[in-house]
């Protein structure tokens, strides 16, 4: 090759370069151009569904293009999650899910994916306890009660879940192993069908979030038996925690959050971290949702990943000492 022939092909090559820099720049810049999906992976009705649908709301009014919330459920969210695993790590389709991201992995075998490999950390949403709710009129009056009535008649009591193997469906596993007594597990693919399931009398009780029902608590259609948070809740005074009933250091809760697929540009992380922090620090957001009985969480991709890390060894305990694995 002669000199010419040299200096010509390196010039070409820095000007493509160029032009390869100069179009992805204002690419992630303009971010995003087009509707955005953001994978739910329970269904619509729950409290994931709920806050779901807040964020995408204001996500909307901040970029001005679609952010859509789709609802995928089954297998206890690992349906939907999947679906987020495997799509295009373009920014494009996001997911907000419960804890079932770092249970998941615990309870089924083999493990449906890796949450510390699979997904990009984007921001922590928020936590809310686990509990027990049941009708009103339900004869099961106290823990104490249905312990020795369940020890008594091993699965004489039903209990729904909206996600098999997520934390509140291992809360009362793992309640039941310490507390010596058996209730019958009924697995449904969301909190809103599970709830719906014990105000019809399907179900005598049902093991949820508080978030995904405080609605129905505060109108009265359901009961608490007790929850799993570290202490009393403000609008929940005279419902016992599990420590208080004779479980010490028995804490679960609920922490939702936000993912988008492995391999995700850094930049469209960090622009969607900052957003969403952003919406919840609005006054009127945050108000609005820690009335459903969430408490905001929003710390960004570092402390959500250092989060999950920690989450997922807690949970693999867990899952070893009640001896639960599903397929």
């Amino acid at each position: 090759m002669t000199v010419f022939r040299r200096r010509f092909a390196l010039a070409a090559a820095g000007a493509a370069l160029v032009a390869a820099l100069a179009f992805a720049g204002p690419a992630k810049a303009d971010y995003p151009d087009r509707a955005v999906k953001i994978v739910v992976p329970f269904a619509a009705g729950g409290g994931v569904d709920l806050l779901a649908r807040v964020i995408a709301a204001e996500l909307q009014k901040v970029n001005g293009q679609p952010f859509v919330v789709e609802n995928r459920g089954g297998a206890g969210g690992s349906i939907g999650i999947g679906a987020v695993v495997r799509a295009q790590p373009d920014g494009y389709t996001l997911l907000i899910t419960s804890d079932a991201v770092v249970t998941n992995p615990a309870v089924y075998s083999p493990p449906p994916f890796d949450p510390t490999k699979d997904l990009a950390a984007i921001t922590e949403l928020g936590t809310t306890p686990n509990l027990i709710t049941l009708k009103p009129d339900s004869p099961i009056r106290s823990l104490s009660q249905l312990i020795t009535e369940s020890k008594a008649q091993p699965e004489k009591y039903t209990y729904g879940s909206g996600a098999q193997g997520a934390s509140p469906h291992l809360m009362v596993e793992r309640l039941q192993k310490l507390g010596g007594f058996k209730l019958l597990h009924v697995p449904f693919p969301g909190a809103g069908p599970a709830t719906q399931a014990v105000l019809a009398g399907t179900t005598d009780m049902n093991t949820g979030s508080y978030s995904s029902t405080r609605g129905q608590i505060a109108s009265g259609q359901l009961r608490v038996l007790f929850h799993a948070g570290a202490k009393r809740l403000p609008d929940l005074p005279d419902v016992p925690t599990l420590e208080e009933l004779g479980f010490p250091g028995f804490v679960a809760e609920t922490f939702m959050a936000m993912f988008a697929p492995a391999g995700t540009d850094p930049a469209i992380i960090k622009k969607l971290s900052d957003q969403v922090i952003a919406i919840l620090n609005k006054p009127e957001v945050r108000a609005g949702i820690e009335k459903t009985g969430l408490t905001v969480h929003a710390e960004g991709p570092a402390a959500l990943t250092a989060r999950v890390a920690k989450e997922v060894v807690i949970w693999r305990e867990v899952v070893k000492e009640i001896g639960l694995k599903l397929n």
